[in-house]
């Protein structure tokens, strides 16, 4: 996986689930990857956890909380911005719990950013996302 920054769009998983996104952008899709992440029962695969995050992200702007913009994440802006519509509670609810996942211990994520000791930058990351989520 090709990583260049600690946020939910900075690698080659999560540009990739932005195209997918961009051909099929609904609430749909954006369930169908935080699903994925939160039904997990077994060992998280840091490629599942990248797609949740970039569905986490969506969920954040979707409630105004927009988050770092970049090239990365222009596709998802433009739906975000061309839409008039808020996540519902479960799907919000659902996304803090896909994020908390990740960050738990059977997360390859996690551990990938953790290889060097705790990665104090991604965390950071990831907790504001947490907190946007939230709010």
């Amino acid at each position: 996986m090709g990583v260049w920054a600690e946020g939910a769009f900075g690698n080659d998983t999560a540009c990739d689930r932005v195209d997918d996104f961009s051909e099929n952008l609904s609430l749909d899709a954006v369930k169908s990857a935080i699903d994925c992440v939160v039904k997990s029962d077994e060992y998280l695969d840091s490629d599942e956890a990248c797609e949740g995050l970039v569905a986490c992200e969506i969920v954040a702007r979707l409630k105004g909380n927009w988050g770092e913009k970049s090239a990365y994440s222009e596709e998802v802006d433009k739906w975000v911005g061309s839409i008039n519509t808020q996540p519902g509670l479960e799907l919000v609810e659902a996304a803090e719990n896909a994020i908390t996942r990740i960050l738990g211990e059977d997360s390859e994520l996690q551990e990938l950013w953790n290889e060097d000791g705790k990665n104090e930058k991604w965390h950071s990351q990831m907790n504001d996302l947490l907190v946007v989520a939230q709010t």
